[in-house]
């Protein structure tokens, strides 16, 4: 289907389905929640209802794949998920994520302690009104605190029942490998998209393993979408945006990729989501990863 007949009925299904977990099916085009939040990831949204209309937009459009952080707003982005969509529908799947502080707009620290991790797992549980978290991402390992601390205690929450799937954030494959001899791995999320793959080695890991693999900031394209550059011209042909093009490539580029394209806008949701319904020729996606190579 090219983008000219993708327009914002269609479903985030299109995209293809991947089970976390093995057992945890999730249509690979999800919704990433950071952007609902105030300037710096910081504060309440500048509109309010358009945060909420834009989530219930979201699930209206097929997508039961939500990743938010405690540290969204804080607290915020999760407050406003609960709000909009509590009682949730049964196949939603949302992701959350522990493991940093904030001193103000845009300033993050890691902290890994146990008792922070469980503190913060308790406190996400009750802002999204759930009595388990389906995936609780540790949003960074922290250099002060033995990776094996956090993560036993991530498996520790997983035992009792308030946690199912673990996963991380912003790893390299060493981490990740040794990570899985702590705990069961289902995902990692890592900055990737077609114009920044530095972490190319990661997803090859991921997709050998089967290991759910969630690129932030994931519709970047550099210059590739400058007027007359190669994404532009690909975009032009199918009748739609570069951005489109960028989720399309990505969902090609690897069964286990579950972008996360977040927006505080329903127009602009709607246009990402219609990217499930693109698919580039052979020549297109080889060209655009060339070109981005």
């Amino acid at each position: 289907m090219s983008t000219q007949a993708a327009s914002s009925d269609v479903n985030a299904a299109a995209s293809g389905t991947f089970q976390l977990g093995g057992d945890l099916p999730v249509n690979r085009l999800g919704f990433g929640a950071m952007r609902i939040t105030g300037p710096g990831v910081w504060g309440p949204p500048a509109n309010h209802d358009e945060a909420i209309a834009v989530l219930r937009r979201s699930v209206e459009l097929g997508v039961n794949f939500i990743d938010t952080a405690d540290s969204y707003g804080p607290e915020i982005s999760e407050d406003l998920i609960a709000e909009a969509l509590y009682p949730y529908p049964a196949d939603l799947v949302i992701a959350t994520k522990g493991g940093f502080t904030r001193q103000g707009p845009n300033k993050w620290t890691a902290v890994g302690r146990a008792e922070y991790l469980r503190q913060q797992v308790e406190m996400s549980l009750r802002r999204l009104r759930l009595e388990r978290i389906d995936l609780y991402q540790l949003h960074r390992i922290d250099p002060k605190t033995p990776v094996e601390e956090s993560l036993g205690e991530l498996r520790a929450l997983q035992q009792e029942g308030k946690i199912r799937h673990i996963g991380l954030s912003e790893v390299s494959v060493a981490e990740l490998e040794h990570s899985r001899t702590l705990a069961d791995i289902v995902s990692v999320q890592n900055r990737y998209n077609l114009a920044d793959r530095a972490s190319e080695d990661v997803l090859d890991y991921a997709t050998r393993e089967n290991i759910g693999f969630i690129p932030w900031f994931p519709i970047a394209t550099g210059t590739l979408a400058r007027p007359g550059g190669i994404l532009d011209e690909a975009s032009k042909r199918h009748g739609g945006k570069p951005s489109q093009l960028a989720l399309a490539w990505l969902l090609r580029r690897s069964p286990v990729m579950l972008p996360i394209p977040g927006t505080s806008s329903v127009a602009h949701l709607e246009e990402n989501v219609a990217a499930a319904g693109v698919t580039l020729t052979d020549d297109e996606y080889e060209d655009l990863a060339k070109a981005a190579g």
